[in-house]
């Protein structure tokens, strides 16, 4: 079942469903997967460890879509472990984030603290902006945040140039 933590739809993974993709795995696990069979192309993404060996897997919007799937239906998720996955970043830094950083020496700092995987997702997002306001809003959010101001970016709430770590509840029943 599509269960719900903040704004984030995810599916659990038992302890014993992640030791069959990969046995052992500690961190973030990277995966492919489809909802009810779609996308055609399967959705890479890593699953989010809760510490006891079972995972989350957060469902992107645009796999929900495809799957036409909502919080709460009941789905099959098909998973596998993405062999072809390699850490850090896939998409450039672009130079007006990378100059800014260069200016700003405490977001540069907190910037280079960040887990591979959280530049990653930023560097991905900021590659899909596509008009110079949204770059510029969207660069002044990261710099206040990276800097050690208070706030949202990326869905996520941040305090002193990091994420605050809001834990996933897990929904049984």
């Amino acid at each position: 079942m599509v269960l719900l933590v903040g704004i984030n739809p995810y599916v659990p993974v038992t302890a014993a469903q992640a030791a069959k993709l990969k046995q052992h795995w500690r961190g973030p696990m990277p995966v492919r997967y489809r909802i009810d069979g779609r996308p055609r192309t399967p959705w890479r993404i890593n699953m989010m460890p809760y510490g006891d060996g079972s995972f989350c897997l957060y469902l992107h919007a645009a796999a929900r879509a495809a799957a036409e799937t909502q919080v709460g239906d009941e789905i099959e998720v098909e998973l596998t472990f993405d062999d072809a996955y390699h850490a850090g970043p896939v998409d450039p830094m672009p130079a007006w984030f990378e100059d800014a950083l260069s200016l700003d020496r405490a977001a540069g700092e907190a910037w280079e603290a960040l887990t591979p995987s959280l530049q990653k997702e930023i560097l991905r997002y900021f590659a899909r902006l596509k008009s110079p306001q949204a770059q510029e809003r969207n660069l002044h959010k990261a710099l206040h945040v990276l800097a050690g101001g208070e706030g949202r970016f990326l869905a996520r709430d941040w305090r002193a140039g990091r994420v605050v770590q809001a834990r996933a509840r897990r929904q049984t029943g």
